[in-house]
């Protein structure tokens, strides 16, 4: 087993070991794609939404170096038609590309990341194929061991668009990283003779040049189109409430803090990395947020877009913005408009979009706590003072103070509002809604 070609199954069976939620359906799915025009997935989730998770399935799945079949056992892949005929039948190529960015970075090597890649990988397939000569290109040196053995490669890339987040203003060497991907999977005259299947796992989508994917043979199962691969997006309502009554959970807790992406194919999605550390230590609170910083947020939402500060204002109170997501751009510097920034949110987690009527909303409790949180700590100070006085205001109702109560609104409305609004009534009744759902949590 080596570093990158079929590196065995030891990432799945460490997951088997705890509590696994099953997710292997994807495998079906999958297999249906290999050495077909639609061989070639992307999939983009946030992070901890169990991207490596998956990857490392895969992996044990069609490794040939290995034999899995005990990892399956029971598991709804086991059932399956296309169980036995691909299990561990295939070289695996798996690729984890913040392993090689975090190296580059360490060593002070970023400008040759992709070139370390590539002669890596050149390396282990040259030491795994002594008879096929070395090449200096990857798509070149493939593309010879498969003529000179007939066997087919299964790609799988982990967190693929790790080098345009970590190298945002680098275009060079974003360029030589798509040129790579487009020698090994937009080739036609060698990629459907050396490749059975690839899958990558982001955050983002495949960057966009213009109107353009930057590698359109690529299908896309995005936090905006989830498609047939929904109910993987995270944890579905049946498996929390399974959860739940494995460790004693409230559900109805659970779904307010941890519920709130939905699509077409699964309605009700949580963030699966929270509810496992919810049910597990016994206790609701925000997990997610805390592999970050409010950092992450707070720098989008500050950048000074027009209508961003109204948007946020009123998703606060509990209401849906309508976006516009074909201007997006797939990267993280490209940033033009209001929906830019809210389509940017959506990928990255702390948005929910309705594709119906193409809205974004705040899904849940742990996700509306970092908002509050990046408000108040940030510059958006009209709507951090609406935040901090809603305790006064609060206050006030319970006491009846009628007068006190409406001077606490009327500057709320002039507060969280631009002027070009204030005679908006959905704008007044959004400024409430924000005292209203400050209160309601505090």
């Amino acid at each position: 087993m080596g570093n990158y070609l079929n590196i065995g199954n030891a990432g799945f069976v460490s997951a088997r070991k705890g509590t696994y939620v099953d997710k292997t359906g994807m495998i079906s799915f999958i297999n249906r794609t290999l050495g077909t025009a639609d061989k070639l997935t992307c999939v983009s989730r946030p992070r901890r939404f169990g991207k490596s998770f998956a990857a490392k399935m895969l992996c044990a799945y069609y490794d040939k170096s290995c034999d899995s079949r005990k990892l399956f056992d029971g598991l709804e892949i086991s059932g399956d038609a296309s169980f036995e005929k691909y299990l561990n039948k295939y070289n695996v190529i798996y690729l984890d590309i913040t392993e090689f960015t975090s190296d580059a970075f360490v060593k002070r090597e970023m400008p040759n990341v992709v070139i370390n890649l590539e002669r890596k990988v050149i390396d282990e397939l040259g030491a795994a194929y002594p008879d096929v000569a070395r090449q200096d290109s990857l798509p070149n040196m493939l593309y010879d061991i498969s003529e000179a053995t007939g066997h087919k490669f299964i790609f799988i890339i982990d967190e693929w668009d790790a080098l345009f987040r970590e190298n945002r203003t680098d275009e060079f060497l974003q360029e030589s990283y798509i040129r790579l991907l487009r020698g090994l999977f937009k080739n036609s005259g060698k990629t459907d003779r050396m490749i059975e299947a690839a899958y990558m796992t982001g955050i983002l989508p495949i960057k966009k040049y213009g109107t353009q994917s930057a590698m359109t043979d690529f299908r896309e199962y995005t936090m905006l189109a989830p498609r047939r691969l929904a109910e993987y997006v995270g944890f579905t309502e049946p498996e929390v409430k399974e959860l739940c009554g494995q460790y004693g959970m409230e559900f109805e807790e659970v779904r307010r803090w941890y519920d709130g992406y939905s699509f077409h194919r699964a309605k009700s999605i949580y963030n699966p990395s929270s509810v496992m550390e919810a049910v597990k230590n016994g206790e609701l609170a925000n997990y997610w947020t805390q592999s970050e910083t409010y950092e992450s947020l707070k720098i989008y939402i500050e950048m000074d877009e027009d209508g961003l500060k109204e948007a946020v204002a009123q998703m606060l109170g509990g209401s849906k913005v309508k976006i516009d997501t074909i201007s997006f751009q797939n990267d993280m510097i490209t940033i033009r408009s209001r929906d830019d920034v809210l389509t940017l949110l959506v990928h990255l987690g702390y948005l929910s979009y309705d594709i119906d009527d193409k809205s974004v909303s705040i899904p849940n409790e742990e996700i509306r706590e970092e908002f509050v949180r990046a408000v108040t700590m940030g510059k958006h100070t009209e709507i951090a003072k609406l935040i901090r006085d809603s305790d006064q205001l609060l206050e006030a109702t319970l006491n009846m103070e009628e007068e006190t109560v409406a001077a606490a609104i009327e500057e709320a409305h002039k507060t969280g509002i631009a002027p070009t609004f204030y005679n908006n009534e959905q704008a007044l009744r959004s400024i409430i809604r924000v005292a209203s759902a400050v209160w309601t949590n505090t």
